[in-house]
């Protein structure tokens, strides 16, 4: 049977067994367990790794790491999972309107367990993930590779030596944020001029490094104020920057809308807002124009997708935020592949040397592009020998 006519019968009979659930007669495959691993990584955190079991014996991977303080986040975790368990895998919606993000730490947890149920409903119609979000546009995910977590010298040598490390593995786009570290801005202004001269120095270093036709993002993790960032534009023009990242903080928005208007480089942002309620204004307000839904924190894989649509119909592109694990890369590459306006996916690059092993197949990226196959779900499992030596 070919593939396409395979899945016109699943997809068949998941409906077929969705309308009788919706009649009352069969809730499906319902949530049964939890299982979370904290992975040792190195001084940016751990990771979080999430696998639900369903009473159909499937299991769905999640990531929800980098959610603020590790002991409030395992508790938002099970909080979250405790409504969760007995209900169907399909709840997707229920757990989006039930699971109220007021911090953080509880749209990490959400959003976490909301990816598992994703990779459970693919795995159930033995389908690769992505046909679940109106099918693949493209096979191939195209990243780029933040250093930023990696590089322990934060001086422009520090940067370029990582850097070249990336591009020699063959990524054609890189990302550093060399203004972390900036004190206050006020009361400090020897000393802000000091780490700006700073940051753009690494910033000079490594565009002269990777060479003019490598893309090169700058992020400012919301460190300066709006003069002071519309001044740093200028000094940044020549380096034909793929974008600059979160110049301001995200409030005021009129701040970030100044400088996306007074920019001659694109703009990007918006990497810990939340669900659509919190990217539409961000949207509205012409604040970049490339958009950063962060699938491990903006509720999830569906709240990415509501999202990069808001931002279609606005002529925006989505570049999904993410330092994240293996599962987490996986998890938004997947996304990525059925998104109209995507444009590039983030990697946290270099932070461990055994990251590619934590995950069955072995994680692998091919010119700096991750890609996809036509296994069920994320087409990914935990490797539980290799995690072993890495478990907190």
């Amino acid at each position: 049977m070919r593939r396409r006519s395979l899945l016109s019968g699943i997809a068949g009979t998941v409906l077929s067994s969705r309308i009788a659930a919706a009649a009352g007669k069969d809730p499906g495959p319902v949530v049964e367990s939890l299982e979370v691993s904290r992975i040792r990584v190195n001084h940016r955190g751990n990771w979080l790794l999430l696998r639900t079991k369903a009473s159909n014996r499937l299991t769905g991977l999640g990531d929800a790491s980098h959610g603020g303080d590790e002991a409030a986040q395992l508790q938002a975790i099970q909080k979250v999972f405790d409504g969760l368990k007995g209900r169907g895998i399909y709840d997707v919606e229920w757990l989006r309107s039930s699971s109220a993000a007021p911090d953080r730490v509880t749209a990490t947890a959400m959003s976490a367990l909301e990816q598992t149920l994703w990779d459970l409903q693919a795995k159930t119609a033995r389908v690769p993930l992505y046909d679940l979000f109106g099918g693949a546009l493209r096979s191939e995910i195209r990243t780029y590779a933040n250093i930023n977590r990696t590089v322990v010298n934060r001086t422009p040598q520090g940067f370029v030596e990582i850097a070249k490390q990336a591009i020699d593995e063959g990524f054609d786009a890189v990302k550093l944020a060399p203004f972390d570290g900036m004190p206050k801005l006020e009361g400090n202004e020897s000393k802000v001029a000091e780490w700006t001269d700073l940051g753009v120095a690494c910033a000079e270093a490594v565009r002269a490094a990777i060479g003019p036709r490598c893309d090169l993002m700058i992020d400012l993790h919301g460190h300066l104020d709006r003069d002071r960032g519309l001044r740093l534009l200028d000094r940044l023009a020549a380096l034909n920057l793929f974008w600059i990242e979160e110049v301001t903080p995200a409030q005021p928005l009129s701040d970030l809308a100044a400088i996306n208007a007074a920019g001659k480089m694109p703009t990007a942002g918006g990497e810990s807002i939340y669900g659509v309620q919190g990217f539409f204004p961000y949207i509205a307000a012409k604040t970049v124009s490339v958009t950063m839904p962060d699938v491990k924190c903006c509720g999830g894989l569906l709240e990415t997708k509501k999202i990069a649509a808001i931002a279609e119909g606005a002529g925006l592109k989505v570049s999904p935020h993410g330092p994240a694990s293996p599962v987490g890369d996986m998890a938004a590459a997947h996304v990525c592949a059925t998104v109209q306006n995507f444009v590039i996916l983030e990697h946290a690059y270099g932070e461990v040397p055994w990251r590619a092993e934590l995950i069955n197949p072995r994680e692998s990226f091919v010119n700096g592009r991750i890609r996809l196959t036509e296994a069920p779900g994320l087409g990914i499992d935990w490797n539980e020998v290799a995690m072993k030596g890495h478990l907190i």
